[in-house]
């Protein structure tokens, strides 16, 4: 789904602030600051130093970024530079601490508002299961929360398994033998909140906690964790628990606090929360450097460039004014579905449409510049989430509203569309026609992520052999993107197939493929049979290639003779909603497109017929995840 850390800057916008550019320096560092504060607030467990660690962060942010030599490396450096922040805290805590102890009184004791778990169960609104997650980390050694704020994070879908490793200077081999070891941890600790939680609890374990404090620690997570696992009585409790992994899926950033989050340009937070907290003062502190010209907000305020160089510490205000406040109601915002299935939200009648929305009468001409100005739209619900889009009358409206973290339009550019906040669009070089220096350098420029071939194993699409694919594939690894494999209209998982035979190739010649894109369109309409059989071929092509997968077609179509045949709303929805749940649950299945956004006589499986109007499957798409 989606936080503001999913909309971190892409490789364009780093490059003009590299270059000078303030207001484009201004995005990248308001773009950056949901992730880093999360990085060092779950790293910290919400000590009061929060802020300040987030400001230094900042500060060398803005002060290196002309020294970045790969503008599309931005996100990890970004990581990197966050983990040394939250290590050089710690030392000078650790200094501090050695040389009076009567310190621990100021060092050791968390802002009493700032406590992530508990953050991150109120603000989230999580429920059952993840609160209890959420709980158990409270638990974890010392050593294991910075861990834990890297491994969070990539459950989340934030970042990949090797920036955590680059963040942390370990290899990934190493990093997932201490991130087995964290969830162990974990675990156990699950099993004892559950155990201290319920009621009526067991007689024993109130003898074993007569002399504990309260306090989470990780020594009484190993004495309690012994008698969870003994005891008949709290050792049942622990055998609905469902895999960790599961649950973090999808879930978004913890939301800024107001009084940081006030500052996100182009962002409003609601009247309650700025009656609540007020902006910071402007009174200049010692700076870092030079403030750059003209960098305020809109509103004529502090951007976030001035706020990290020149805030003394102490003016923003508390986390526990940001609690206290409404939560934001930008992109950080997320509804968190219960664990139990209800019933489906796309059951239900419509909303009305919004009064203030104007959808054009005719659809934007292809040539004609996408709106620089975002629609006002719901909050993005995953990052996971995405969906293929063509133009039609309405389309940014429609994009806006359908929920989705990310979408592409098998091309390099999408004129006449306009990118909703908290959203990411993705490329496509189509075909081998579309290998040019012009398209490369779009690709280039709206990265990370470049999908590659279009189903080159159809003659009516990119209509390629696989030697044509690898003797062209060097001069898309030269983008820089994280490149997914040609999509394919089937076989993934055939031997000798055509992408059997293209991953073969581009291992022998040394050519990179970060993921695996597929294509797939179910014939049988019974929900349960078309969930199993979608399982099934992305578990098989998994075994196969064992990368990471984008399923980015699909749906329930029957391509039979005379034309596609499609199954009824109804049973378009059911499946929607039954197989995006499925796909939550494979740690493998990174992204997901649905086909497609535009809902007309011919492409019946599509989500809205106009702007607001969304069918019956484009509600599913909405409540999906």
């Amino acid at each position: 789904m989606s936080s503001a850390g999913r909309a971190l800057p892409d490789v364009g916008l780093v490059v003009a602030a590299r270059q000078g550019d303030q207001r484009a320096l201004d995005d990248v560092v308001a773009a950056s600051l949901p992730l880093v504060y999360n990085i060092v607030g779950r790293a910290l467990r919400g000590h009061a130093d929060v802020d300040d660690v987030v400001q230094e962060t900042l500060v060398r942010v803005i002060r290196y970024l002309p020294a970045l030599n790969d503008p599309a490396a931005y996100r990890s450096w970004l990581v990197a530079i966050t983990i040394r922040q939250v290590r050089d805290w710690e030392t000078r805590r650790r200094v501090a601490l050695n040389r009076d102890a009567g310190l621990d009184v100021i060092h050791n004791v968390p802002d009493p508002a700032s406590d992530f778990a508990g953050m991150t169960i109120l603000r989230l609104g999580l429920t059952d299961q993840r609160r209890e997650v959420a709980e158990a980390t409270r638990w974890l050694d010392p050593d294991d929360q910075e861990l834990l704020s890297l491994w969070w994070l990539e459950e989340t879908g934030e970042i990949t398994r090797n920036e955590v490793a680059d963040a942390l200077g370990l290899s990934p081999g190493h990093v997932a033998v201490r991130i087995h070891r964290m969830k162990e941890q974990i675990q156990s600790a699950r099993g004892v909140v559950r155990a201290l939680r319920a009621r009526p609890g067991c007689p024993d374990l109130g003898a074993v906690t007569t002399e504990w404090d309260g306090i989470p620690s990780s020594l009484w997570r190993k004495r309690l964790a012994r008698h969870v696992r003994d005891c008949a009585f709290c050792g049942r409790l622990g055998t609905t628990l469902l895999p960790i992994d599961r649950l973090l899926a999808g879930l978004p950033l913890l939301p800024l606090p107001a009084g940081l989050g006030a500052h996100l340009p182009h962002a409003a937070a609601p009247a309650a929360a700025a009656q609540a907290v007020a902006p910071p003062s402007p009174t200049p502190g010692p700076a870092a450097g030079p403030t750059p010209p003209g960098a305020t907000d809109a509103g004529g305020g502090q951007s976030v460039v001035d706020l990290a160089l020149n805030r003394p510490r102490g003016l923003v205000p508390s986390l526990a004014a940001g609690v206290a406040a409404a939560v934001l109601a930008i992109t950080m915002a997320v509804v968190i579905l219960p664990d139990e299935p209800s019933a489906p939200s796309w059951a239900a009648p419509p909303p009305a449409a919004p009064s203030a929305v104007v959808t054009p009468s005719v659809a934007p001409s292809p040539s004609a510049r996408p709106s620089s100005k975002a629609p006002v739209a719901p909050v993005v619900s995953s990052a996971r989430k995405g969906v293929g889009v063509w133009n039609f009358a309405g389309a940014s409206q429609a994009l806006a509203n359908s929920k989705a973290g990310w979408y592409y339009t098998w091309g390099t550019q999408h004129p006449g569309i306009s990118t909703p906040r908290g959203a990411t669009f993705v490329p496509m070089i189509r075909s081998a026609e579309n290998v040019t220096a012009a398209e490369l350098a779009r690709a280039k420029a709206a990265g990370p992520y470049l999908l590659t071939f279009n189903e080159p194993d159809m003659p009516e699409q990119a209509n390629m052999t696989v030697e044509q694919a690898l003797d062209l594939w060097p001069q898309l690894m030269a983008t820089g993107s994280r490149l997914g494999s040609p999509a394919v209209a089937w076989g993934g998982p055939d031997p000798q197939g055509w992408l059997d035979r293209f991953m073969t190739g581009a291992e022998a010649r040394g050519h990179r493929v970060d993921f695996i894109t597929l294509h797939w369109f179910g014939a049988d309409f019974t929900t349960a049979a078309a969930v199993a059989q979608l399982r099934q071929y992305l578990q098989a092509v998994y075994q196969r290639y064992r990368k990471p997968i984008w399923l980015t077609e699909f749906a329930l179509i029957r391509f039979a003779g005379g034309g596609p045949q499609f199954p009824s709303q109804e049973q378009q929805a059911a499946f929607l909603t039954a197989a995006t749940a499925m796909l939550g649950q494979l740690s493998y299945l990174q992204r997901y497109a649905w086909f497609g956004l535009p809902a007309t006589d011919k492409d019946r499986s599509g989500l809205f017929s106009d702007g607001t109007e969304a069918t019956v499957v484009g509600r599913a798409f909405q409540a999906a995840r």
